[in-house]
């Protein structure tokens, strides 16, 4: 029974990849069994109280900050999740089929805004959410655009969250709420998970993938995994 960070990160270790929504498992698998408006009283987990043991929500940023094996980001259903070294490249296998950036646009699956994001981050460092917004070329009244090719890279695992920064004033001192940080999966994990990802073809992914899924939850839904193995909505 998961009661604090490291139980968490032993159970996803485990298992491979889990979806991130406390107390909805898409008819997948999911670790968090509740959320913030269910916690059972019994329970040390609480969502939101920035204790670093015990919320849900700050496991999140820690093991991007203090691990190297974990990746997390929006992967499932357009919602966030998690996928260890082990199992991102039967994702990346079947999701990128070993297409780079722009073979995929070329193909035109990806939308000239998600490119534009794309663009902003393949040749240089990771980049905070606010900084990124404004290297791309999108104004306020780009939200929405803007929004839907993060979550459209995240989810062809084109890009990834990797940390969390504040923002800078001009004095160089840290300001307001820290912003999300992405940079490409590439840069996240270098070359080793994606020579992995080579050697797997899409249809091997699958089934492995699915086999996996079904050793976690016999129960799962058919139709959903389907939409887990590939992405689901993109």
């Amino acid at each position: 029974m998961i009661q604090n960070y490291a139980d968490f990160c032993r159970e996803l270790l485990a298992a491979g990849f889990s979806i991130a929504s406390g107390g909805n498992d898409e008819g997948v698998f999911g670790l968090l069994p509740y959320s913030w408006d269910n916690e059972p009283p019994d329970s040390l987990m609480r969502w939101h109280t920035g204790d670093p043991e015990h919320d849900l929500w700050e496991w999140r940023m820690r093991v991007l900050d203090e691990r190297n094996d974990i990746a997390y980001s929006k992967v499932f259903f357009r919602k966030a999740g998690y996928i260890t070294r082990e199992w991102y490249p039967y994702f990346l296998a079947a999701r990128r089929k070993g297409l780079t950036f722009d073979e995929t646009y070329a193909d035109g699956v990806i939308s000239h805004e998600a490119k534009r994001i794309y663009e902003a981050l393949r040749e240089g460092n990771p980049v905070p959410l606010h900084a990124l917004k404004q290297l791309a070329g999108f104004g306020k009244e780009d939200k929405s655009e803007f929004g839907r090719g993060l979550v459209e890279l995240q989810m062809r695992l084109f890009i990834t969250l990797c940390g969390r920064q504040q923002k800078m004033s001009q004095r160089g001192e840290e300001y307001g709420w820290s912003s999300t940080v992405f940079c490409t999966t590439e840069q996240f994990w270098g070359d080793d998970v994606f020579d992995q990802a080579a050697k797997i073809s899409a249809d091997e992914a699958d089934k492995a993938i699915t086999e996996r899924v079904y050793q976690l939850n016999p129960n799962a839904d058919a139709k959903k995994i389907k939409k887990c193995i590939c992405g689901g909505s993109i």
